[in-house]
């Protein structure tokens, strides 16, 4: 039986966690675990996390402050892979419903196959909901942006809905990367794709949160230009 891991950080999430680990928890995947990254949110979405522990087989990550999401997910990773035996596919997430659970056991089923899926949005059969043109278009660019500067093959570079094999994050030197915010999502697919390994974009809808506020900002777009830019020549 394979072990698995579903990694979700939050922050203010207090309103989605508790239907969103019911739904994972819901699919009855034989060995599966969440580890809950929470950056000390001011709703107490960490304290509920703890209760939710109680129930479930769900982990509570909890730092100190908010420090951005690759770093969240950085400390997570290395957390998970620091035991003997680590599990066997590693699973991030948002805590928002932006991604939908139901696609855990196609990503399951093509991780066989694959080192890395990435759920993708710009793939045939992948689509968005709820964004507005602006936000469409910012994400068009920014995706064309990264591929166009690094030369890589994939559609949808800067999702967050992403499974990796546990041998992948192994190797892709997590203290060496250096991006804070969403552009570690395009790093971290440009060190395994360097590396070799075998990455399958599979395609999601993603919806836009209900509840809470999103994270997104024009800070992130600025780290995403001069990243992506650098990342060309680091290794």
């Amino acid at each position: 039986m394979s072990k698995i891991f579903v990694v979700v950080p939050t922050y203010n999430e207090r309103g989605n966690l508790k239907p969103l680990v019911e739904e994972i928890f819901g699919l009855k995947i034989n060995g599966l675990s969440v580890l809950v990254v929470d950056d000390n949110s001011p709703d107490d979405t960490g304290q509920l996390a703890d209760e939710l522990s109680q129930k479930y087989p769900l982990q509570v990550l909890h730092r100190a402050e908010k420090q951005g999401l690759g770093k969240a997910y950085v400390e997570a990773f290395k957390d998970i892979l620091s035991v003997e035996n680590p599990p066997d596919y590693i699973i991030q997430m948002d805590a928002d419903f932006s991604h939908d659970p139901k696609i855990i056991p196609k990503m399951l089923e093509e991780i066989k196959d694959h080192d890395l899926v990435l759920g993708s949005r710009y793939v045939p059969g992948g689509k968005i909901e709820n964004w507005d043109l602006a936000r469409r278009l910012i994400s068009r660019f920014g995706n064309f942006y990264a591929r166009l500067i690094l030369g890589l093959p994939y559609r949808d570079l800067t999702g967050g809905f992403k499974c990796f094999r546990h041998e992948v994050l192994e190797n892709i030197n997590l203290d060496s990367l250096s991006s804070v915010g969403y552009c570690f999502q395009i790093e971290t697919t440009l060190r395994a794709h360097r590396r070799g390994y075998k990455i399958r974009e599979t395609p999601i809808t993603f919806v836009e949160r209900k509840t809470g506020v999103s994270k997104f900002n024009p800070s992130i777009i600025s780290e995403a230009f001069w990243q992506v830019f650098l990342m060309r020549w680091r290794r």
